[in-house]
């Protein structure tokens, strides 16, 4: 056989192409190859410590980003049930030594999968329930009462105690076991549009309800504004605003996610704020990426920018612009506390030290830190309910953690993360109080003593 012959590629077994992902921001390349594979990210990814596969790392998924970007790899059920598996927690953002920049990465690929991969119809159904229902806070009212109905009535516990919830659909289950008890001021806001600053006013912000927080924890609001309003704070929160967008966001619900962005924008647009705060870790994350999630809207582009640049988690704010109020012990004797780092303010926005400050200005408290605080607990937005069996091994192993500590009280500032670790304490028996920083702040400034 002559060279000329020799050299030509063969046809036997011609390389094989698979579709990549399509022209409307795909992951990175340049991105994906800051990547060196060192497998730091292994030991803090959550996904990772539970399942045990390769594929279901950081580092894997950044393998498995590349092959579908060069068309070598399918975007198949088998491919995204890689994707599907991470949490979004972050925590390989912290720990990578090259600062490889996995969050615009995973960021980039979910909207990706729900543009260009086929779900099975009952993934289908349950993602469309998830986010025509839990975005929309006036939707949600509609099922409270059924739900207290069934809460009260006696049929919760028949229901759980058949279990035949978990042979239909784990994720229905999931869904059903993390439903709080409701409150009677989940059936409407209590927060007035607007709250006047107590004594002089140092600042006039707004403040966030969020969609899920303001049903099933309403008291978190409350407490914040009493906070706020006891710091000099006039408090805004507007009528029109609703969910942030931050549960879409994290799913890869693009079109949904930029729609309610741009709802947020325009409902604090007019109200003339310094601030624009949150006391929700995921929400505030969410905030801060506007600019990003709205770079190509002709309008919002800059809008969204500006705005940015306002919003504080009201932790990140209260430790900026400092506690005036004067602050009462919670107790006659010392108040062991723990606080536990959601995954979006300790990775996301940086936000660790601020928290554990504001905590140990109230008189009398004494913080604990638990192992492996920087450990998911599970939540991550509807995670617990998409991939129930990962959530709930993370969920234990947190609570164990927390608990261990011997802290008679548990800070969190996180609605998922609430409910997450609400549910397993009721798993293990454990009666401890799960409350959010500002209800603690707001009893001490009040001297009230725990209940």
């Amino acid at each position: 056989m002559n060279q000329e012959v020799r050299n030509q590629p063969s046809t036997l077994n011609p390389p094989i192409f698979f579709p990549a992902f399509d022209a409307d921001h795909p992951p990175d390349s340049k991105l994906i190859d800051t990547c060196v594979h060192c497998g730091f990210c292994l030991s803090t990814c959550p996904s990772y410590r539970v399942i045990g596969k390769e594929t279901d790392s950081p580092r894997g998924r950044i393998y498995l980003m590349d092959g579908v970007n060069e068309g070598e790899i399918p975007l198949s059920p088998a491919t995204v049930e890689h994707f599907d598996s991470c949490l979004g927690c972050l925590a390989c953002v912290t720990t990578c030594p090259s600062g490889v920049q996995y969050d615009q990465l995973i960021a980039a690929t979910r909207p990706q999968i729900e543009r260009n991969h086929t779900r099975s119809l009952p993934e289908k159904l349950l993602r469309q329930l998830i986010f025509s229902l839990f975005p929309y806070p006036d939707r949600m009212r509609w099922l409270l009462r059924p739900l207290g109905l069934y809460q009260q009535s006696g049929l919760q516990k028949l229901v759980r105690s058949l279990n035949f919830l978990n042979r239909i659909s784990p994720q229905l289950a999931a869904m059903e076991a993390i439903l709080p008890r409701i409150s009677p001021q989940a059936f409407q806001d209590a927060v007035p549009e607007r709250v006047p600053a107590q004594g002089k006013t140092r600042y006039r912000v707004g403040l966030l309800l969020g969609c899920v927080q303001r049903l099933f924890n309403p008291e978190v609001n409350d407490a914040t504004v009493r906070v706020l309003t006891a710091n000099g704070c006039e408090v805004i929160a507007p009528k029109s605003q609703g969910c942030c967008g931050a549960l879409s966001h994290h799913q890869g619900q693009e079109a949904q996610a930029k729609a309610l962005a741009r709802q947020t924008i325009d409902s604090f647009s007019h109200a003339n704020l310094d601030f624009v705060l949150t006391n929700a870790s995921g929400c505030g994350h969410t905030l801060k990426e506007y600019a990003h999630i709205l770079q190509d809207d002709p309008i919002y582009a800059d809008q969204a920018k500006a705005f940015v640049t306002k919003v504080r988690d009201v932790q990140e704010f209260l430790a900026e612009v400092g506690v005036t109020a004067k602050l009462f012990p919670l107790q006659t004797t010392p108040l062991t506390v723990v606080y536990q780092d959601a995954c979006h303010m300790l990775h996301g926005q940086k936000i660790s030290v601020q928290p554990r400050q504001l905590l140990k200005q109230i008189p009398g408290i004494q913080l604990r830190e638990p192992v492996d605080a920087a450990l998911c607990c599970g939540s991550a937005g509807v995670y617990n309910i998409l991939q129930p069996e990962v959530a709930a091994e993370l969920g234990q192993q947190k609570v164990e953690n927390l608990t261990n500590t011997g802290a008679s009280v548990i800070a969190s500032a996180n609605i998922g993360c609430y409910v997450q670790i609400t549910r397993h304490l009721q798993l293990q028996g454990k009666n401890i109080s799960v409350l959010h920083p500002m209800q603690l702040l707001d009893y001490s400034i009040r001297h009230i003593n725990l209940p």
